[in-house]
């Protein structure tokens, strides 16, 4: 898959020699023109998991853009609304199905950069992610959101 990229990458870059501009705009046309190339020749050359991947890793930052969005929103109500003794913010056990360090670190980043949840820690068996919610009054639907958007997606992504 990164060989792939990586030629695509390269033809992009050729775009832009025979083009005579290497302006970002010029650049990113010869990467989508030489992404049409590499998926009209997909069988031949063996590309189709390239572009499966590319649409999976699609569908994750878009379920991460979403999140963020509603979360933010969620996070814009507490802090708007006056009385907060509604609140129980609590630390999450949340019991992690990805094990590679690549999948761990996006999952914890994802949560980080969700307004209203933090990482916090990684056990030391990578087993366990800790995560603070800023507002959890049931902690189990916190967790099953958070495998079955972001995990799932990273599963469905990267293997």
């Amino acid at each position: 898959m990164i060989a792939i990229f990586l030629i695509n990458i390269l033809m992009a870059l050729a775009w832009g020699v025979m083009t005579g501009s290497f302006a970002f705009v010029n650049l990113a046309f010869g990467f989508i023109l030489s992404s049409a190339v590499l998926y009209t020749i997909r069988e031949q050359i063996g590309t189709g998991g390239y572009f499966r991947r590319v649409g999976r890793v699609a569908s994750l930052a878009g379920l991460f853009f979403y999140e963020l969005v509603l979360s933010a929103c969620r996070v814009a109500k507490i802090v708007l609304t006056p009385d907060i003794s509604y609140l129980r913010p609590s630390i999450l056990a949340y019991p992690l199905t990805v094990d590679r360090d690549f999948e761990i670190t996006l999952l914890a980043n994802l949560i980080t950069l969700t307004p209203g949840t933090l990482s916090v820690d990684v056990s030391q068996d990578r087993k366990v992610l800790y995560v603070h919610a800023l507002n959890a009054p049931d902690p189990q639907s916190v967790i099953d959101e958070i495998h079955e958007g972001f995990e799932r997606k990273i599963l469905e992504a990267f293997r």
